[in-house]
């Protein structure tokens, strides 16, 4: 199928009555027409690539719209989190990560990093996930995650025995049985210098030196001063010394940050995916996204907890994120808001461009909706949201249309159903 744009956002900037030529899933020719050829489908308002969703855990969608009572911390809100881990199955997992799967594919998302701890010690989670990511249309890493440790120099309680391998060493034998395909690539995780002790940590940072590696870095300050407490760095410091900062690796959260782990992290061109409608729900705190970016560190943005699936809305509030931290507007322009929420990169694929040789991921924006009319063209990623996305097409299959996705159908009754049977 070839695609028609009434408005595209290339590498050059903003294009009209672009023709997008589709070979194979892949983008073969990209030309301007004034006339629109016979059984090419029309994608109208703003077209953009594919999003990348860097940073899911897909079960904590169970938890929207029931964490709000009584205040609390990030700390009484993982309790929470844990009572919903221990009911999962790899068959109740399917279920549910195929329906935020859907929703995500509603949003525009293409591609998706799922930092995976629920284990037991086998990989039939994984492939749960793997099977969710078909169906629902999109691209899946695995970030199979290390999970080791209740703390620094804590045992595993009764929950987390379901995230623990025992060993580093273990962790890495069954994470090399996995398989990557076109739907599913295989990358790693440290779930944070709380959960993987000091020694560990370099056999995590390179069991798959060609794979993605991801990590939780310093969302709380409790993890900082735990970390300086019993090691005397911080726990960019730490990953340092484990030769974990590099190109291939992608620092989730980044919140509570010294200019020192600013400097490691943008000198290794380590990434940060910043989550900020989990870190405002879960009060952690703004990060300092403009200095790592300044610094050298890439910026990609994840849903994390999917208190909101919302790419567009996730790349406005890091920008407002910034302006409540400092006090000043236009911290990202527009176009560097959407490279971090096309950074395809971030989690081991290709994507984030239309141009010759990529895949065909396309979001059509409305800009005809209450949200978006008026708004200028190259502006329109400030005033969108999720609910003005018309069209999905990810590896060239149109996926969703029209707020209904072509194969899940309703989405939100796959959702209610799913969270029904893990609260009964």
């Amino acid at each position: 199928m070839n695609f028609w744009c009434e408005r595209a956002w290339l590498l050059s900037g903003l294009a009209e009555r672009v023709l997008l030529r589709v070979e194979n899933g892949v983008i073969s020719n990209v030309s301007t027409v004034d006339t629109i050829p016979l059984g090419v489908r029309r994608l109208h308002g703003i077209v953009v690539p594919g999003f990348a969703n860097a940073h899911s855990h897909a079960f904590h969608r169970a938890l929207r719209g029931r964490t709000h009572d009584g205040g609390g911390t990030f700390w009484t809100w993982r309790e929470g989190m844990y009572a919903l881990a221990s009911k999962l199955t790899p068959q109740s997992y399917y279920r549910l990560a195929r329906a935020v799967y859907g929703e995500m594919a509603l949003a525009g998302v293409s591609a998706v990093g799922e930092f995976h701890y629920v284990h037991d010690r086998s990989n039939e989670f994984g492939y749960a996930l793997r099977e969710a990511a078909k169906d629902a249309g999109i691209r899946l890493t695995l970030l199979d995650t290390c999970y080791l440790a209740g703390g620094i120099d804590q045992p595993v309680n009764e929950v987390q025995r379901r995230f623990s391998d025992g060993t580093a060493e273990a962790w890495a034998t069954r994470v090399g049985e996995l398989k990557s395909d076109d739907v599913m690539r295989v990358g790693a995780a440290i779930h944070s210098v709380r959960a993987v002790p000091r020694a560990e940590l370099p056999v995590v940072a390179q069991a798959f030196p060609d794979a993605p590696l991801h990590v939780h870095l310093s969302e709380q300050p409790a993890e900082n001063e735990a970390c300086l407490a019993a090691y005397g760095v911080t726990p960019t410091g730490l990953l340092h010394e484990a030769g974990a900062l590099s190109p291939r690796t992608t620092a989730v959260h980044a919140t509570h940050l010294t200019p020192e782990d600013i400097a490691l992290l943008g000198g290794s061109g380590t990434g940060a995916c910043f989550c900020p409608t989990t870190e405002a729900d879960l009060a952690d705190g703004i990060g300092p996204a403009r200095e790592l970016a300044d610094a050298g560190s890439p910026l990609s943005l994840g849903s994390d907890q999917h208190a909101v699936i919302d790419p567009l809305l996730e790349s406005r509030a890091l920008e407002h994120h910034e302006r409540l931290r400092t006090g000043q507007r236009g911290r990202f322009s527009p176009s560097e808001l959407l490279g971090a929420a096309t950074r395809h990169s971030a989690i081991g694929w290709d994507g984030g461009r239309i141009e010759p040789g990529a895949p065909c991921d396309l979001v059509a924006i409305s800009c005809s909706t209450p949200r978006t009319a008026g708004s200028l063209p190259q502006q329109v990623l400030l005033s969108a949201t999720a609910s003005d996305v018309d069209t999905v097409v990810a590896g060239g299959r149109v996926v969703a249309s029209g707020g209904v996705h072509e194969t899940l159908g309703d989405v939100g009754r796959l959702l209610a159903d799913a969270i029904e049977e893990l609260w009964a």
